[in-house]
């Protein structure tokens, strides 16, 4: 039986089987895109939810993440604190108007203080009134449950806490807060009915192993969905040279996510233009989502390619119609 027919019958890969899968070589990178595929097709059919970033604080950051061109070892790049209501409510304007399904507001830092929480809840309150439809994704570090209720009440419908990597290769990647911080703030928000979005950044040096963890990690913690980031290399950061990926390998990632988190929006994020280059389109039979235009400081392609991209594989845009209600 074919691995996506196993898997619509209810079958779970076991992480032994995942990591053989994953490795073996005589295991061909196009036929796991195939199986994932299927899955995609049967929850997803031919739609494409697009999803666009607001960087709404730059910089300003205590942490050391070592693939993050706004730690604090990058004093140089851009560096702004929360702005203005205003600037994110047209963000949301722009949002609505280009078919965007999910708008994303994002912080830099540790975590958002109860200030800039409240500066975010007026700003949601008021896109709520204005593009009901939108759904609005806030990504603001780590937070606690009165942060979380206030950004329910606001009408925040996901929070976007990235795992970024396994539990094993963490201190790898950063050393000022731990990964069950991560864990943590992604429980507190489910505990708040808000929809937890959760991912991770690939090309790190991290192992096979790690992957096949983090795959795993986010089907324990049951994200709803699941942006998988390719390493952008920023100069200066820890890993600024970094150049671990392929476009077969991007795509073996995506499908090994599809296949074990498999009803799960799965999101190709930060730096498809540059690992995956021609076979992007290719991705987007495993991945039904995407994000459009540019990230925090990087750089993503004209948005008319990523509407060309949709339309040439035959696949639609998937826009909240329908109110959302809270």
């Amino acid at each position: 039986m074919k691995l996506s027919e196993r898997i619509l019958n209810g079958d779970t890969l076991t992480k032994e089987e995942a990591y053989h899968i994953f490795t073996d070589k005589t295991v061909d990178t196009m036929m796991l895109v195939n199986e994932a595929y299927v899955l995609r097709k049967h929850y997803y059919g031919h739609k494409v939810k697009l999803n666009m970033i607001l960087n709404a604080k730059s910089g300003i950051c205590p942490e050391d993440c070592g693939y993050c061109g706004q730690s604090r070892e990058m004093k140089e790049k851009q560096r702004y604190a929360l702005i203005p209501e205003n600037q994110i409510t047209e963000g949301a304007k722009v949002a609505a108007e280009h078919e965007i399904g999910t708008y994303c507001i994002v912080m830099s830092g540790r975590g958002p203080s109860d200030k800039e929480v409240d500066h975010i809840k007026a700003s949601v309150e008021r896109i709520k009134a204005e593009h009901p439809q939108l759904k609005i994704c806030a990504c603001l570090g780590l937070a606690n449950d009165k942060q979380a209720a206030k950004l329910k009440a606001a009408g925040v419908d996901r929070y976007n806490h990235n795992l970024n990597t396994s539990e094993a290769y963490h201190q790898e990647v950063v050393t000022t807060h731990t990964y069950q911080d991560r864990v943590d703030t992604i429980e507190t928000m489910k505990a708040h009915n808000i929809s937890p979005c959760s991912g991770v950044i690939c090309g790190m040096g991290e192992t096979h192993q790690d992957i096949v963890d983090m795959a795993f990690a986010l089907k324990k913690i049951d994200a709803d969905s699941i942006p998988v980031n390719f390493l952008h290399p920023i100069k200066g950061t820890k890993f600024g040279e970094m150049d671990a990926l392929t476009p077969m390998r991007c795509l073996r990632i995506l499908a090994l996510f599809r296949l074990i988190n498999p009803s799960k929006e799965i999101r190709i994020a930060g730096g498809r233009e540059v690992n995956l280059r021609s076979l992007q389109s290719m991705a987007l039979m495993v991945a039904n989502s995407i994000f459009v235009g540019d990230y925090l400081i990087t750089g993503g392609q004209p948005n008319q390619l990523d509407y060309d991209m949709i339309k040439d594989m035959g696949y639609e845009i998937d826009y909240n119609k329908e109110v959302c209600t809270h």
